[in-house]
C-alpha cells in the first residue's frame, strides 16, 4: 500500500461523537496526517469533547442535545458538501477505528468507479466481543440478502462515502440505523462498493452506546420501510 505524500485536500474526515473528551484530540491529530480537514460533530456531549476537538484545529459543530449518530453524520456531511470535496471518511471518536487505516480507504477509492468504501473487521474477530461478532454476522447476512450483494461487515462505521452519492440518496434514519440504511439504498441504487480490511479494536472498560433493544427495533423497522419503498 502506498501512503499519501501529504494530507489530502479533497477528502475530509467526519467524526460524530458523544462524551469522547479523553480520546478525541488524539484521534483528530492522527487523522490530520492523512487529510487536511477534520469535521467533528459533538452530539450534545456533557464533557469537554468540543473544547478538546477545537484545540486540535478541527472544525467543530455542536448539537445542543443528543440527537443520535445518524443525525450527527448528517450534520457533518452538510458541512462537507459546502466545501470543495469529493468524499468524506467517517470514523468514531472513541478510538475503535485506527486512523492508520485511512490510506486503505483512499487507495480503494482512488482506483476509480467507486461510491463507497466499507471497513471490514470480520476477517479477524479475535478481539471482537462474542455478542457483537454474532450480531454483526447476522445483520450483515440480512442486509447482504436484501441488496443482493455480499457485505462482510455492515455494522462498521469506518467508511469512505463520496459526496456525490451522499447528496443523491434520501436518508430518513437519525440513529445507528442510518449506517444500515446507507448500505441498503446504496446496494439497491446500484452504487459501486468496495471493502477495505481494517483493524479490530475494542475496549472492554468502555460501555457501548448501542442500545440492544432499541436499535434492534429500529433495524427491523428500517428493513420494513426499505421493503415498502423503492425510492433512493
Amino acid at each position: 500500500m502506498n501512503l499519501p505524500a501529504g494530507p489530502r485536500r479533497d477528502i475530509c474526515v467526519i467524526i460524530p461523537c458523544y462524551n469522547e473528551a479523553q480520546s478525541i484530540g488524539q484521534i483528530i491529530r492522527a487523522a490530520q496526517i492523512y487529510v487536511e480537514q477534520v469535521i467533528v460533530v459533538d452530539d450534545g456531549s456533557t464533557d469537554d469533547t468540543s473544547a478538546e476537538a477545537t484545540a486540535t484545529g478541527a472544525h467543530v459543530v455542536r448539537h445542543a442535545q443528543n440527537m443520535g449518530k445518524g443525525a450527527a453524520l448528517k450534520t457533518g456531511f452538510q458541512i462537507a458538501a459546502q466545501r470543495n470535496l469529493i468524499a468524506a471518511i467517517t470514523l468514531d471518536g472513541d478510538g475503535q477505528h485506527a486512523c492508520a487505516d485511512i490510506p486503505r480507504f483512499i487507495e480503494a477509492y482512488d482506483q476509480g468507479d467507486c461510491d463507497l468504501v466499507l471497513g471490514n473487521r470480520m476477517n479477524d474477530t479475535r478481539h471482537m466481543p462474542f455478542i457483537r461478532r454474532i450480531t454483526n454476522r447476522f445483520t450483515s447476512w440480512i442486509i447482504s440478502r436484501t441488496i443482493g450483494k455480499t457485505i462482510a461487515d455492515t455494522q462498521c462505521g469506518f467508511r469512505l462515502i463520496s459526496l456525490a452519492f451522499w447528496q443523491a440518496v434520501r436518508l430518513d434514519s437519525c440513529r445507528f440505523d442510518l449506517e444500515s440504511e446507507i448500505l441498503i439504498k446504496a446496494g439497491r441504487g446500484g452504487a459501486r462498493l468496495r471493502q477495505a480490511q481494517i483493524q479490530t479494536i475494542y475496549f472492554s472498560a468502555r460501555n457501548s452506546k448501542i442500545s440492544p433493544f432499541g436499535d434492534a427495533i429500529r433495524f427491523v423497522h428500517l428493513l420494513w420501510r426499505c421493503n415498502c419503498s423503492s425510492k433512493l
